[in-house]
């Protein structure tokens, strides 16, 4: 309640006791109690308000869920992370057969793999060097 403990709210009421004078208290206090009444009609004029243009739609939103205190951010990052090593331990294809890696053939017997090879520079000779793109 507003950071005052009990100890504190004692000292102030006497405070006020002292300052007002028994012959004012009463008023203030009719006057306070007003004040509260009129501030819980408008907080319930409010949220009547608020549920006829919402509609019934308010009524199911959990607002604990929503609430900001509960998030803790450490929780929440080591959640990503953790959820990211778990998928790249996941096999892709769950269900499906693993594919068998074929045996590696001898030298003589594997295709010879078409790569375009350019012009060989001589000893020495430095490597063409593009100014534009890098």
């Amino acid at each position: 309640m507003l950071g005052i403990n009990g100890l504190e709210l004692v000292v102030l009421v006497l405070i006020a006791v002292m300052v007002l004078g028994p012959e004012r208290l009463p008023e203030y206090a009719a006057q306070l109690a007003r004040l509260v009444k009129g501030l819980r009609r408008m907080a319930t004029g409010a949220r009547e308000q608020l549920r006829e243009e919402v509609g019934p739609e308010l009524d199911e939103v959990d607002w604990r869920k929503l609430d900001p205190r509960q998030y803790d951010p450490r929780r929440i990052i080591k959640e990503a992370l953790l959820d990211d090593v778990e998928d790249a331990f996941k096999p892709v294809n769950s269900g499906a057969p693993r594919p068998v890696a074929p045996a590696v053939a001898p030298a003589a017997v594997r295709p010879a793999l078409s790569v375009p090879v350019g012009p060989r520079l001589s000893a020495g000779q430095s490597a063409p060097y593009d100014l534009e793109a890098t």
